[in-house]
Protein backbone atom coordinates (compact mmCIF):
# COMPACT_ATOMS: atom_id res chain seq x y z
CA UNK A 1 0.00 0.00 0.00
CA UNK A 2 1.39 3.46 -0.81
CA UNK A 3 2.64 5.49 2.14
CA UNK A 4 0.16 8.26 1.29
CA UNK A 5 -2.73 5.87 2.00
CA UNK A 6 -1.23 4.95 5.36
CA UNK A 7 -0.73 8.64 6.16
CA UNK A 8 -4.38 9.31 5.39
CA UNK A 9 -5.49 6.39 7.56
CA UNK A 10 -3.31 7.53 10.49
CA UNK A 11 -4.35 11.18 10.38
CA UNK A 12 -8.03 10.26 10.09
CA UNK A 13 -7.81 7.65 12.86
CA UNK A 14 -6.14 9.99 15.35
CA UNK A 15 -7.62 13.51 15.40
CA UNK A 16 -5.58 14.03 18.61
CA UNK A 17 -2.53 14.50 16.36
CA UNK A 18 -3.75 18.04 15.69
CA UNK A 19 -3.25 18.87 19.37
CA UNK A 20 0.51 18.20 19.24
CA UNK A 21 2.07 21.67 19.02
CA UNK A 22 5.36 20.57 17.48
CA UNK A 23 5.05 20.00 13.73
CA UNK A 24 8.16 17.81 13.82
CA UNK A 25 6.87 15.61 16.63
CA UNK A 26 3.46 15.28 14.99
CA UNK A 27 5.18 14.13 11.80
CA UNK A 28 7.32 11.63 13.73
CA UNK A 29 4.21 10.06 15.26
CA UNK A 30 2.62 9.70 11.83
CA UNK A 31 5.85 8.30 10.37
CA UNK A 32 6.15 5.68 13.13
CA UNK A 33 2.60 4.49 12.50
CA UNK A 34 3.17 4.36 8.73
CA UNK A 35 6.30 2.23 9.22
CA UNK A 36 4.49 -0.09 11.61
CA UNK A 37 1.51 -0.51 9.29
CA UNK A 38 3.71 -1.11 6.25
CA UNK A 39 5.99 -3.63 7.93
CA UNK A 40 3.06 -5.37 9.56
CA UNK A 41 1.35 -5.58 6.18
CA UNK A 42 -1.91 -4.08 7.44
CA UNK A 43 -4.50 -3.00 4.91
CA UNK A 44 -6.45 -0.87 7.39
CA UNK A 45 -5.34 0.65 10.69
CA UNK A 46 -8.80 -0.09 12.10
CA UNK A 47 -8.20 -3.86 11.68
CA UNK A 48 -5.59 -3.99 14.44
CA UNK A 49 -7.38 -5.34 17.51
CA UNK A 50 -7.03 -4.00 21.03
CA UNK A 51 -5.78 -7.43 22.19
CA UNK A 52 -4.97 -10.71 20.53
CA UNK A 53 -8.25 -12.13 21.85
CA UNK A 54 -10.40 -8.98 22.03
CA UNK A 55 -11.35 -7.92 18.52
CA UNK A 56 -14.55 -6.04 19.41
CA UNK A 57 -12.42 -2.99 20.22
CA UNK A 58 -9.79 -1.68 17.85
CA UNK A 59 -6.31 -0.61 18.82
CA UNK A 60 -7.24 2.82 17.45
CA UNK A 61 -10.13 3.17 19.90
CA UNK A 62 -7.93 2.11 22.81
CA UNK A 63 -5.08 4.42 21.76
CA UNK A 64 -7.44 7.38 21.48
CA UNK A 65 -8.92 6.54 24.88
CA UNK A 66 -5.50 6.38 26.50
CA UNK A 67 -4.59 9.75 24.97
CA UNK A 68 -7.79 11.41 26.16
CA UNK A 69 -7.47 9.97 29.68
CA UNK A 70 -3.81 10.96 30.02
CA UNK A 71 -4.39 14.51 28.78
CA UNK A 72 -7.25 15.01 31.23
CA UNK A 73 -5.08 13.63 34.02
CA UNK A 74 -2.27 15.98 33.04
CA UNK A 75 -4.67 18.92 33.08
CA UNK A 76 -5.69 18.01 36.63
CA UNK A 77 -2.05 17.65 37.66
CA UNK A 78 -1.34 21.10 36.23
CA UNK A 79 -4.47 22.91 37.42
CA UNK A 80 -5.01 21.28 40.80
CA UNK A 81 -1.50 20.29 41.90
CA UNK A 82 0.63 22.88 40.08
CA UNK A 83 2.65 20.27 38.15
CA UNK A 84 4.16 21.08 34.76
CA UNK A 85 3.56 18.07 32.48
CA UNK A 86 4.75 18.24 28.87
CA UNK A 87 1.55 17.84 26.86
CA UNK A 88 3.33 17.20 23.55
CA UNK A 89 5.29 14.35 25.12
CA UNK A 90 2.13 12.93 26.68
CA UNK A 91 0.11 13.07 23.47
CA UNK A 92 2.90 11.64 21.31
CA UNK A 93 3.74 8.84 23.75
CA UNK A 94 0.07 7.92 24.18
CA UNK A 95 -0.47 7.85 20.44
CA UNK A 96 2.59 5.61 20.08
CA UNK A 97 2.26 3.44 23.17
CA UNK A 98 0.64 0.58 21.19
CA UNK A 99 2.03 1.19 17.70
CA UNK A 100 4.04 -2.00 18.25
CA UNK A 101 0.81 -4.00 17.91
CA UNK A 102 1.30 -3.46 14.17
CA UNK A 103 4.02 -6.09 14.52
CA UNK A 104 2.77 -8.23 17.39
CA UNK A 105 -0.79 -9.00 16.31
CA UNK A 106 -0.40 -10.11 12.68
CA UNK A 107 -0.90 -13.76 13.67
CA UNK A 108 -4.20 -13.06 15.44
CA UNK A 109 -6.31 -11.68 12.58
CA UNK A 110 -7.73 -13.14 9.39
CA UNK A 111 -5.18 -13.31 6.56
CA UNK A 112 -7.33 -11.13 4.29
CA UNK A 113 -6.66 -8.13 6.54
CA UNK A 114 -2.95 -8.27 5.70
CA UNK A 115 -0.70 -7.88 2.67
CA UNK A 116 2.62 -9.72 3.05
CA UNK A 117 3.79 -8.82 6.57
CA UNK A 118 7.57 -8.41 6.77
CA UNK A 119 8.77 -11.42 8.82
CA UNK A 120 11.76 -9.44 10.09
CA UNK A 121 9.38 -7.21 12.05
CA UNK A 122 5.95 -8.84 12.13
CA UNK A 123 6.20 -11.25 15.02
CA UNK A 124 4.88 -11.63 18.53
CA UNK A 125 8.39 -12.32 19.86
CA UNK A 126 8.97 -8.73 20.98
CA UNK A 127 6.32 -7.14 23.22
CA UNK A 128 4.51 -4.27 21.54
CA UNK A 129 5.63 -1.68 24.08
CA UNK A 130 9.26 -2.42 23.23
CA UNK A 131 8.77 -2.53 19.47
CA UNK A 132 6.82 0.74 19.82
CA UNK A 133 9.80 2.22 21.66
CA UNK A 134 12.03 1.05 18.80
CA UNK A 135 9.76 2.63 16.17
CA UNK A 136 9.74 5.94 18.06
CA UNK A 137 13.52 5.82 18.28
CA UNK A 138 13.86 4.97 14.59
CA UNK A 139 11.86 8.00 13.46
CA UNK A 140 13.75 10.33 15.82
CA UNK A 141 11.20 11.03 18.54
CA UNK A 142 12.71 12.85 21.52
CA UNK A 143 14.03 10.66 24.33
CA UNK A 144 11.25 11.93 26.62
CA UNK A 145 8.67 10.43 24.25
CA UNK A 146 10.60 7.18 23.79
CA UNK A 147 10.93 6.70 27.56
CA UNK A 148 7.19 7.13 28.08
CA UNK A 149 6.16 4.41 25.60
CA UNK A 150 7.13 1.20 27.46
CA UNK A 151 4.20 0.78 29.83
CA UNK A 152 4.80 -2.49 31.62
CA UNK A 153 6.35 -2.51 35.08
CA UNK A 154 10.10 -2.95 35.00
CA UNK A 155 10.75 -1.99 31.38
CA UNK A 156 12.05 1.46 32.28
CA UNK A 157 13.65 1.75 35.72
CA UNK A 158 13.10 5.50 36.22
CA UNK A 159 9.71 6.80 35.13
CA UNK A 160 8.90 10.41 34.35
CA UNK A 161 5.64 12.18 35.15
CA UNK A 162 4.65 11.77 31.50
CA UNK A 163 5.51 8.05 31.51
CA UNK A 164 3.40 7.49 34.62
CA UNK A 165 0.47 9.23 32.96
CA UNK A 166 0.76 6.99 29.89
CA UNK A 167 0.99 3.84 32.03
CA UNK A 168 -1.93 4.86 34.24
CA UNK A 169 -4.13 5.92 31.34
CA UNK A 170 -3.37 2.63 29.58
CA UNK A 171 -4.49 0.69 32.65
CA UNK A 172 -7.67 2.75 32.99
CA UNK A 173 -8.61 2.25 29.33
CA UNK A 174 -7.65 -1.43 29.39
CA UNK A 175 -9.74 -2.10 32.49
CA UNK A 176 -12.75 -0.50 30.83
CA UNK A 177 -12.26 -2.57 27.68
CA UNK A 178 -11.75 -5.94 29.39
CA UNK A 179 -14.75 -5.26 31.65
CA UNK A 180 -17.00 -4.30 28.73
CA UNK A 181 -15.82 -7.06 26.38
CA UNK A 182 -15.32 -9.95 28.80
CA UNK A 183 -16.72 -8.93 32.18
CA UNK A 184 -13.31 -9.15 33.87
CA UNK A 185 -10.68 -6.71 35.14
CA UNK A 186 -7.35 -6.17 33.40
CA UNK A 187 -5.58 -8.06 36.18
CA UNK A 188 -7.94 -11.00 35.70
CA UNK A 189 -7.35 -10.88 31.94
CA UNK A 190 -3.57 -10.89 32.43
CA UNK A 191 -3.75 -13.77 34.92
CA UNK A 192 -6.05 -15.80 32.71
CA UNK A 193 -4.41 -15.23 29.33
CA UNK A 194 -0.74 -14.38 29.87
CA UNK A 195 0.11 -18.09 29.89
CA UNK A 196 -2.03 -19.04 26.88
CA UNK A 197 -0.93 -16.69 24.14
Amino acid sequence: MPESEYRTQVTEAFPELADIDSDELREQVVEAWCLGLERGGWRDIEDIPYAWNIHEVSNVEHTRGVTRIAVRGAEEQRDFHGADPDFDVIRAACLLHDVGKCYEYVDFVEADRLDAPNPEYATEEIPHSLSGYALAHEVGCPLAVQRAIPHFIGEIPTRTLEAELVKSANSISSNAITQAAMGISLDEWVTRYSQTQ
